[in-house]
């Protein structure tokens, strides 16, 4: 018998387990068939505010505290999403959980007293049941409140609950090209949201903020995500796309609502970028480290309002290149003093931060953060980040 071979016999079985299995009962599972190996593991989700990583309760023993992400050394492992050993006491492996590329958490592994911990098998078995149980999380979360309630430090305003069903996962990585979002704060919203799809060569991408506050303004900004998703999978362009939700808001509502958004596609088979900005702050093109371009074509008014002009503006990126898309909440957050927290330190972070290798996902956390720490309390508008890197590999294979 090799040695992965019962790290494999685990996988399966907790592969069979999985078909009935309730989203609250995953912990007791992953230690049941983990047991045999004389393994006890601890499942972490990262929270809502990416501050804190949280464990899952397992029966018959105490649940440890929530791990701080940014001072320990399972928040090193999540955040690099690199599997990281501690000396103990008892020695550990923390495992990233993702699904796909979206970081969800961590596995912790107690293996049995004087097991090697860069044991080849012992991290091989350790990623094949920390990968299934990303997609277990990811695919059990909507049968129960579990996992959702396991992540969360405060309870959800209705607005947020609403706007969170009905966004894309955080991270999306193929082989062209990598998609990375995050919306603060996180259990108060206002209308701000994002969007993305990935179709053969094409990626669609939409960072939208809806005008006001609350509910009202996520109501707007949710119509006009439908409205833009069904134009979308029925055929239409990036001018359909705008047309179709402004037609959608105008049919709902008389009082001037309206939605500021940039909407784009980038084919990463050519490189070519296209977009139109309705009346939205100009996305940034970041190359080898450092902002090279804002996108400031392809104007016209915020959607829904009466409009007339569309105008689609072209440029095309370069191997590596990244696309920063930002909601005004971004540049407009204010410290005590006053201090916009602006454009220049918001491309400075990113070429930062971008520069020391960071995964794209792992970059947002920390502008994200910038912002909240530059205004030092609590938001006063939502803060939205969309990054997009198109890979190297599919950029080599342009034809000059």
């Amino acid at each position: 018998m090799t040695a992965t071979e019962p790290w494999l016999r685990a996988l399966a079985d907790l592969q069979l387990r999985s078909h009935r299995l309730l989203p609250d009962d995953l912990p007791m599972v992953v230690d049941t068939v983990l047991r045999p190996l004389g393994v006890t593991s601890t499942i972490y989700l990262v929270d809502a505010e990416q501050c804190d990583l949280r464990p899952l309760p397992t029966p018959g023993r105490p649940t440890p505290a929530p791990l701080p992400i940014d001072v320990s050394l399972a928040g090193r492992a999540f955040t690099q999403v690199e599997v990281h050993a501690g000396q103990g006491p008892p020695p550990r492996l923390w495992v990233p959980v993702v699904d796909g590329t979206d970081r969800l958490g961590l596995l912790e592994i107690v293996p049995p007293p004087g097991v090697d911990l860069d044991d080849a098998a012992l991290r091989g078995g350790c990623r094949l049941v920390a990968g299934l149980i990303g997609h277990l999380i990811t695919s059990k979360s909507s049968y129960g409140d579990g996992l959702q309630r396991a992540r969360r430090s405060q309870p959800m305003e209705v607005s947020a609950e609403l706007l969170w069903q009905l966004l894309p996962p955080l991270t999306f990585a193929t082989a062209d090209a990598t998609i990375s979002a995050l919306l603060e704060p996180s259990y108060e919203v206002g209308g701000d949201a994002f969007d993305y799809a990935l179709n053969a060569n094409t990626v669609t991408l939409a960072i939208l903020d809806g005008v006001g506050h609350g509910l009202p303004a996520v109501l707007t900004t949710s119509v006009a995500l439908a409205a833009m998703r069904a134009a979308r999978r029925a055929g239409s362009d990036l001018a359909g796309l705008a047309r179709a939700v402004d037609a959608a808001i105008l049919s709902e509502w008389r009082d001037a609502r309206f939605v500021t958004a940039v909407l784009a596609e980038f084919d990463t088979g050519t490189g070519l970028l296209r977009y139109l900005n309705a009346g939205h702050p100009p996305p940034l093109v970041l190359r080898h480290g450092r902002t090279v371009q804002a996108l400031t074509g392809g104007r016209r008014l915020p959607l829904g309002l009466p409009n007339d002009r569309i105008e689609v503006a072209r440029t095309r990126l370069e191997p590596d290149d990244r696309l920063l898309l930002y909601t005004d909440g971004v540049t407009e957050a204010r410290n005590d003093a006053g201090e916009l927290f602006g454009l220049g330190r918001l491309a400075d972070l990113a070429e930062r931060h971008i520069s020391s290798g960071l995964p794209t996902p792992e970059t947002l956390r920390r502008l994200s953060h910038a912002v909240i720490e530059h205004q030092d309390g609590p938001l006063r508008d939502d803060t939205t980040l969309l990054l997009v890197e198109w890979s190297p590999e599919a950029a080599a294979r342009v034809e000059p």
